[in-house]
């Protein structure tokens, strides 16, 4: 139920986490659909509704998996089913805030060289202009499009390898978390 951005993957996954009367931000609840089987856990704020293991929340915040919380609270009213027509309300603040964290991840990536990024963009404008006219020609060309990408990722995977850069810096530089930029490189590596 959370909020992702393709290029950043789960390492940014974001979503409006529940605040506590006393402004701390409770533990995960478990949603157990009944057979134990498909449960998961949540920090969103509509599942912190009151009950025993289930405090109410008293506002919503941003959050994002990195470890990031937004500043701002988003209070949540209770009472005669006043929550009901909250959801917009208390979720449009956080993602809000979640969408400036994730500009302020981008600011701190590698940049794209400007040419190439205005060559990828002239890629993907022509190759959805030949899906409409021509679809499998734009398969094909897809197909080459990967050949080339899953070549270049392998042979710069290896040369960061070899440059000793850190896993924190090639992280920081892909705007993803050191654990998925070790799990990203092995993955361009081992392709074949």
């Amino acid at each position: 139920m959370g909020w992702t951005a393709e290029e950043f993957g789960a390492s940014h996954e974001g979503w409006a986490g529940a605040l506590l009367a006393d402004g701390t931000e409770p533990g995960p609840v478990r949603l157990d659909p009944g057979g134990g089987a498909g449960s998961r856990e949540t920090r969103e704020w509509w599942a912190y509704g009151g009950g025993p293991d289930r405090p109410p929340a008293a506002a919503a915040r941003a959050a994002c998996a990195c470890g990031w919380r937004g500043a701002a609270r988003y209070p949540i009213e209770r009472g005669d089913d006043a929550s009901a027509g909250q959801y917009e309300p208390v979720v449009e603040g956080p993602r809000g805030d979640w969408e400036r964290h994730l500009d302020e991840v981008e600011a701190r990536t590698v940049p794209l060289p400007s040419e190439l990024a205005d060559l990828l963009e002239r890629v993907e404008d022509q190759l959805n202009n030949l899906a409409g006219q021509a679809p499998v020609a734009a398969l094909k060309a897809v197909a080459a499009l990967e050949r080339v990408t899953r070549s270049v990722a392998r042979d710069a995977a290896y040369i960061a390898e070899a440059d000793d850069l850190s896993w924190e810096s090639i992280g920081t530089g892909l705007g993803i978390s050191e654990k998925e930029a070790r799990s990203r490189l092995t993955h361009y590596t081992c392709r074949r």
